[in-house]
């Protein structure tokens, strides 16, 4: 999966005081100029080699747009082994001129080494080292959550970083804002007596094969979510609903859980076609991975092609 970088290892504790070094890191991210949701990073991306990298400390400093910073603010994200990485603040954005932000600003000064890169593009195919494109995921979730909590929702202050703890702090309320973090389940529905599994693609987006999937709602434990989804999108009721494995999805800011589970009664799927364009019971033979193994989902559907039902997963 994303997360599986042994021996590299993502070090996430945070430490205001940090500052940067000639070598260091520097996420800058922007929206997409095509008007997709997903965002898009700076990058110097290698396609024959099938490489990556981030702009250094060294390259940003040195540009027209860092040095109008009279207080420039690089955000300390995270380190992987060795490498820190920081990120450009996405609140200042007068630096420059009225038409183009401070990203796009460093994203055309350093035009001659990095591009910006969609992560639909990312997600595409391998690129390595993988321990930069699961960076990649992390900084996304954290960018979003700087960029959205710049204002008190209770007061309407400007926040302020924490200085003790990932949080961002009214100053004038007190009111305290922790990153975003949303609890979804993975679902993987079997049937003992076919040795099959529901696969599904969704109505839009992603268009490889899937589990069914939804997010925890206010009140309802992660066994309960697992029950309603299966309900809501294919119209069975399950047992024996059962922990699999965890993984973070910091693209959309979620915690993914996955579970295994048997349907009971009636076999006949009834599909959401609002959420859903297929869902069909899959013998295990027949199952299509997604082509990359990046994702719990492709994970889960893997294991029952290779194991199928045996009561354990």
């Amino acid at each position: 999966m994303i997360q599986d970088i042994t021996p590299h290892k993502l070090r996430n504790e945070y430490d205001p005081g940090k500052g940067p070094v000639p070598g260091s890191k520097i996420f800058v991210f922007r929206e997409n100029k095509e008007g997709r949701g997903d965002r898009e990073v700076l990058v110097k991306l290698d396609k024959e080699k099938m490489t990556l990298d981030y702009p250094k400390f060294s390259d940003i400093s040195l540009t027209e747009t860092y040095k109008k910073l009279t207080d420039a603010e690089l955000v300390y994200l995270f380190s992987v082994d060795d490498d820190n990485f920081f990120l450009v603040d996405p609140v200042k954005e007068d630096v420059s001129s009225k038409d183009e932000s401070i990203e796009e600003a460093l994203g055309r000064e350093l035009a001659d080494q990095y591009s910006f890169v969609s992560f639909r593009e990312l997600r595409s195919a391998y690129y390595s080292p993988k321990e930069y494109i699961y960076a990649a995921f992390t900084a996304y979730q954290l960018a979003e959550w700087y960029q959205v909590t710049r204002f008190c929702g209770k007061c309407g202050a400007a926040n302020v970083n924490d200085s003790k703890e990932r949080a961002r702090t009214c100053p004038r309320c007190g009111n305290k804002i922790y990153p975003r973090i949303n609890p979804a389940v993975i679902i993987g529905i079997t049937d003992k007596e076919t040795d099959s599994i529901i696969l599904t693609k969704y109505r839009v987006g992603y268009g490889h094969n899937a589990l069914v999937a939804g997010f925890t709602e206010i009140g309802e434990t992660l066994e309960e979510t697992v029950a309603r989804e299966v309900m809501e999108e294919v119209g069975l009721t399950v047992s024996n609903i059962r922990y699999y494995k965890s993984q973070p999805w910091g693209i959309a800011s979620d915690i993914l859980v996955g579970f295994y589970c048997d349907v009971t009664g009636d076999k006949e799927i009834r599909m959401d076609e609002g959420e859903l364009k297929y869902a069909e019971w899959v013998k295990r033979e027949d199952i299509v991975l997604q082509p990359l193994e990046y994702s719990l989902t492709n994970e889960m559907m893997k294991l029952f092609k290779e194991k199928g039902y045996d009561g354990t997963i």
